[in-house]
């Protein structure tokens, strides 16, 4: 099947989605990258089922989202993704994620390139696809700058275009088993 074949199969269909920020000094008055990512989750047909704000602490962060793995279909993190000491979302969600999608990071940073220059560099950005340590990957994780517009670069070019086609390939095809398929001589 082509992608645009799989784009057609997951039109229209709503994604079930959670929003974490990451954060020592936010509260939910001030999270405005929360509330951005929210928001175009929303607009786009999609359910934010869950919202939270957790410390920047790798086992408060580690415990939401194993909390969420098979809950939703997405988790979207804003913040902890810099190179300070206490930035700590991506050293977790490395831990977690059993099939990684490099090509998020990669597209972020050069997006990013074209509006903060250099500085694109900082972002750890990145995204997978995890679930609990005995079970499948089935939750696929977009972790996300602190910044309010590095969450809407993020979720308005790479995350919300192709997100339920996304979401179909890596999250609902998986739960289908593949077909039987045998081959008709052996492999030499």
């Amino acid at each position: 099947m082509s992608a645009a074949d799989h784009r057609e199969l997951s039109r229209e269909t709503p994604v079930s989605c959670a929003v974490i920020t990451v954060s020592d000094t936010r509260n939910e008055d001030n999270d405005a990258s929360g509330e951005a990512i929210k928001a175009r989750l929303r607009d786009a047909g999609h359910p934010v089922e869950f919202y939270r704000i957790v410390p920047d602490d790798g086992e408060a962060i580690r415990q939401v989202l194993l909390h969420l793995a098979g809950q939703v279909e997405v988790v979207v993190t804003t913040g902890g993704t810099g190179v300070s000491r206490r930035d700590t979302t991506v050293e977790v969600a490395e831990r977690l994620i059993q099939k990684a999608l490099p090509g998020f990071g990669e597209l972020f940073r050069a997006l990013s390139f074209e509006t903060v220059g250099a500085a694109a560099m900082l972002s750890r950005a990145t995204a997978g696809v995890y679930g609990h340590a005995d079970g499948p990957a089935e939750t696929l994780l977009f972790c996300c700058p602190g910044s309010t517009d590095a969450c809407a670069l993020a979720l308005d070019r790479l995350i919300l275009p192709d997100l339920a086609h996304v979401v179909w390939v890596v999250v609902r095809q998986a739960a289908t088993p593949p077909p039987d398929h045998h081959l008709s001589s052996p492999l030499p």
